[in-house]
């Protein structure tokens, strides 16, 4: 799938292609471009090309085909150090033998700074990630979330118009990661850097990016804000990548504009969307998602789809109810209700009905 490439781009990838084997490619025809201050997540699964991505980017691997474009300027044959980008990485890459400060003033040393100059700009970064007062230590003495805020000083100290960052908050735990999640964002925007940020972790890409590039396979499968990844994704791969998602197999009956027909395995007809399927006696894995699906009757509108379900799981999670279902020979269908006065709880065993609007439906690739 291709970006189209803007006049205005300041990262771009033109049919890049990258193989460490000469047969087989891990990176295949890439074409991406980001404005000036996006921030873009690339998310995918081990070994769908999101890393290699970023390390072509940074320098560390080359393209074997095609050019990377910064801000206009062809930067292939530049080497790391002078393409004058910012990186973070998962286990900090701090120099354990310096202090904090010394560690952030070092990428200041190789631009040959003044010491005034360093010291500034060293406290302004320490002071931006919330560490002004531990200039003076070394990395072995911080917690992990305070030794990846350095990472980040360090990234940042050098005022680069490009960050990269590779899995950075992989080793820290929940609540810290969530913390650091909107710090970095905030920090982001607030600077207005362009910032690539590789995770495979999903939540971490919805909640923190103005794009995400979802990666399979060496492709970009979709390119898209986080809402209009989750709310509208354009194959099956992506609707169970992102998010979780209900799938049953069907066969395209009928296609007529923005509507089709599908028939389920146990011969139940149900409307859809057609977002991946172009004619009837087509296989199809329909996709809808579970906040989407209703079972109490007095709020079903009058226009959803009913099927008949057996009730094989009750699950109490606080906020939510989760509720796992046997629908159309299918065992693994989650619906999730919020947790109200009137919502019933149901026993393993029970036969209920259950309903969703067409339109929130989608008939995507088998």
């Amino acid at each position: 799938m291709a970006d189209t490439q803007s006049a205005d781009a300041f990262v771009e990838f033109e049919r890049v292609q990258k193989s460490y084997d000469g047969e087989t490619l891990v990176v295949k025809d890439l074409n991406l471009s980001l404005p000036k201050g996006e921030f873009l997540t690339m998310l995918g699964p081990s070994g769908s090309g999101k890393t290699t991505c970023l390390m072509m980017l940074a320098g560390f691997e080359t393209a074997t085909h095609g050019e990377i474009k910064l801000d206009g300027r062809p930067i292939n044959n530049i080497p790391p150090h002078k393409r004058g980008i910012g990186m973070v990485f998962q286990n900090y890459a701090l120099f354990p033998h310096m202090t904090v400060a010394e560690n952030l003033a070092f990428p200041l040393e190789v631009r040959r700074m003044g010491k005034s100059d360093r010291e500034a700009k060293v406290k302004r970064a320490l002071d931006m990630v919330q560490m002004g007062e531990f200039g003076g230590r070394r990395p072995a003495q911080l917690s992990g979330g305070q030794q990846q805020r350095i990472a980040l000083a360090r990234a940042l100290v050098f005022e680069p118009e490009l960050v990269l960052m590779d899995e950075p908050l992989g080793a820290l735990d929940k609540q810290l990661r969530e913390h650091m999640q909107f710090e970095i964002t905030r920090i982001a925007h607030d600077l207005g850097i362009t910032t690539v940020y590789v995770t495979h972790d999903q939540t971490e890409a919805l909640t923190m990016s103005d794009r995400v590039a979802v990666f399979n396979d060496g492709r970009i499968q979709q390119l898209a804000p986080p809402d209009q990844l989750y709310e509208s994704p354009q194959n099956s791969f992506v609707a169970q990548f992102i998010g979780e998602n209900n799938t049953l197999d069907g066969v395209v009956q009928e296609i007529r504009g923005d509507h089709c027909t599908v028939k389920l395995e146990d011969g139940s007809i149900i409307d859809a969307k057609p977002v991946n399927v172009s004619q009837p006696g087509e296989k199809t894995l329909v996709s809808i998602r579970p906040e989407r699906v209703e079972m109490n009757r007095d709020r079903l509108n009058p226009d959803a789809h009913t099927l008949k379900a057996e009730v094989l799981e009750f699950i109490y999670m606080g906020d939510i109810f989760r509720t796992r279902l046997r629908v159309a020979g299918r065992e693994d269908f989650v619906i999730k209700t919020r947790n109200a006065p009137d919502q019933r709880r149901l026993k393993p065993g029970e036969q209920i009905e259950i309903g969703w609007m067409p339109e929130d439906c989608r008939a995507l690739d088998a």
